[in-house]
């Protein structure tokens, strides 16, 4: 599995949300709503979810394993970062 393409759509308003993400997974299948949220020990995503009837939220995608989810996690993290720096040097 690669990850062939990554969209960040910054969040503009404050809060520990930072950015909306979709990824392409081989250039055949797309996940969109993954959230990059800062938290207490930094940045981490979260799969996209639903509120189910009792009040919980419920993945409606995620990877099967940590290892997986640390692949994805890292380059969803990267890319961020480089909107980031991107929108810096375009202030400047």
């Amino acid at each position: 599995m690669q990850i062939t393409d990554v969209r960040v759509r910054k969040v503009a308003k404050e809060g520990k949300m930072k950015a909306v993400v979709s990824i392409t997974i081989d250039d055949e299948f797309v996940v969109h709503d993954i959230k990059v949220i800062e938290g207490e020990k930094g940045m981490f995503i979260a799969m996209p979810s639903r509120k189910s009837t009792d009040g919980e939220y419920r993945d409606i995608a995620h990877p099967i394993n940590s290892d997986t989810r640390d692949r994805i996690q890292t380059i969803i993290l990267e890319k961020y970062e480089q909107a980031m720096a991107e929108d810096v040097e375009a202030a400047m």
